[in-house]
């Protein structure tokens, strides 16, 4: 073997392993280092996997982050949060990340319960990661779009059979729906889908309950329901301001702790400079009341 081909081989094994460590470890700077896992499975669904980030020093990790992607409830992918998911892990290093998808709603699927299911049994895997690190199973489920939907009913809604809603700290609501039953909701692009595919009606439901109510955030709020941050854009023709009005009223009339704020801009417009900082920046003192309660 020459020499030169020798240094090549070398340098490819170096690169090799560089890359390797890569995929593991997550360095954002001197405080916030995570181990990396991706697309680990919680169900037997292609869908039903999500990306881990465990801060190195298991021993001031706070709590867990689920981040939940938007899409419509048909659309959408875990990958466009890595880079916010990211950003939130240098503000929060002392947190555990989970970066989720769940089973997308097709014509031959409905949304509920399946995806509220599938945010339980990935909370499944995390409480259980808690138990094994010893570190507090507070979560923090922060969503986008349908995403938010997801988190808010996740953790307001009290006819599903849910495990873990009780350790629900505190909701992240960027953009997203709250009263489905509302007359601006309507005007959503996907609404005939969305009304024929949000809940299966066949099944049998509490008799003061409807089929319509069940999948409503608003209708749900109650004293006890999470501490909500929320984040609506000024010119968002998906979901109106009048969303934010009527969760911020729910949320008021029944003496829940919460924060409201507006960006500038449309639907997708909350994760561009400078609408992202400004809400990592909010989450931050959010939930530092949260823990002053």
């Amino acid at each position: 073997m020459n020499k030169s081909f020798a240094v090549f081989l070398c340098f490819l094994s170096l690169l090799f392993l560089w890359t390797g460590c890569k995929e593991k470890k997550v360095t954002l700077d001197k405080d916030a280092s995570f181990n990396k896992e991706e697309n680990i499975r919680y169900g037997n669904d292609s869908d039903q996997v999500m990306d881990l980030y465990i801060p190195e020093n298991t021993n001031s990790i706070q709590g867990i982050f689920v981040v939940i992607h938007g899409g419509g409830w048909r659309g959408g992918d875990k990958s466009q949060l890595t880079f916010f998911t990211l950003s939130m892990m240098q503000k929060f290093p002392d947190y555990v990340f989970a970066n989720i998808n769940y089973r997308l709603a097709d014509q031959h699927s409905f949304i509920l319960p399946n995806q509220t299911e599938n945010i339980d049994h990935a909370l499944d895997i995390l409480v259980k990661k808690s138990v094994e690190m010893k570190f507090p199973p507070e979560i923090i489920l922060l969503g986008n779009s349908a995403g938010a939907h997801l988190s808010m009913l996740y953790g307001y809604n009290r006819i599903f059979d849910l495990k873990h809603r009780t350790k629900v700290k505190a909701i992240v609501n960027i953009v997203g729906p709250a009263d489905l039953n509302s007359a601006d909701f309507k005007n959503f692009s996907d609404y005939s889908f969305v009304e024929k595919h949000m809940i299966d009606t066949s099944k049998p439901t509490p008799t003061d309950v409807t089929h319509q109510d069940i999948p409503n955030p608003v209708f749900w709020i109650n004293e006890s329901s999470p501490p909500t941050l929320s984040y609506y854009g000024n010119r968002d023709q998906v979901i109106p301001l009048s969303q934010m009005r009527k969760l911020d009223s729910a949320l008021s009339q029944n003496k829940v702790v919460h924060e409201t704020y507006e960006f500038n801009g449309g639907h997708l417009d909350w994760d561009k400079s400078p609408n992202d900082e400004f809400l990592i920046g909010k989450i931050a003192g959010f939930l530092k009341r949260v823990d002053k309660k």
